[in-house]
């Protein structure tokens, strides 16, 4: 799941990066409004993590919210602000928030908002899948497992294999894959996909990823296709 922080202080949008990274996440920056936004536009991310108080101003953040809903992304947002009134909050919310963090915070509280916001979006509210073959994927503990099994996935692995089950029966292309997972890091050749794919079908035992011909892969049906 790709994740975008708009933050202006470059040591906290680090620590904010790190953190989700190791929680499996791919984390993008922005320092401005005017970056986040175009970033926003750009990419399809899971969930946008806003700071309030930008370069722009100090309701830049709300106002990039508005926005962005007004251009019809439906993205969650979860706002970060040092303001922490019940009228700061009605503003938050009324400008297109999904959530509102209050500063400072600890970082568990974010990593539980984060998830609870993308286990809404993805319709989930248990957070698991329950996938071919009697496997269970644990979106929230960034697990995979079936009776008396767990499968080691790397986070790499865990990513792409996450992409296909939250967009059923939508196939992907390696170049569309590559841009999920990897953003804009260069230098990842396609055939890299066909490892990670068949890695993660070594691991399972199942055939939990479709090979569609002159596309890509898709979220398989547990058959051999």
């Amino acid at each position: 799941m790709r994740l975008l922080i708009v933050e202006d202080d470059p040591h906290i949008a680090e620590l904010l990066s790190d953190g989700l990274t190791e929680e499996g996440y791919e984390c993008d920056r922005a320092g401005s409004a005017a970056e986040g936004g175009e970033l926003a536009r750009l990419f399809p991310y899971g969930l946008l993590i806003l700071d309030v108080m930008l370069p722009e101003g100090i309701d830049a953040g709300y106002r990039l919210g508005r926005q962005l809903r007004e251009g019809g992304l439906n993205t969650p947002i979860l706002y970060l602000t040092a303001r922490g009134t019940v009228e700061d909050r009605v503003e938050g919310l009324e400008a297109g928030g999904d959530d509102y963090l209050v500063k400072p915070f600890a970082f568990k509280e974010l990593r539980a908002r984060v998830r609870a916001l993308l286990r809404r979006a993805s319709g989930n509210a248990q957070n698991t899948v329950t996938l071919p073959g009697g496997w269970v994927m644990d979106l929230g503990g960034r697990e995979l497992y079936a009776t008396g099994v767990r499968a080691e996935l790397t986070r790499r692995e865990f990513a792409l294999l996450e992409l296909l089950v939250l967009n059923p029966g939508r196939a992907f292309s390696r170049d569309e894959i590559i841009e999920r997972l990897w953003g804009g890091e260069g230098g990842v050749e396609p055939k890299v996909i066909d490892v990670y794919v068949s890695t993660i079908r070594r691991k399972t035992t199942d055939v939990l990823i479709d090979t569609i011909r002159g596309t890509g892969y898709r979220l398989g049906r547990g058959e051999a296709m």
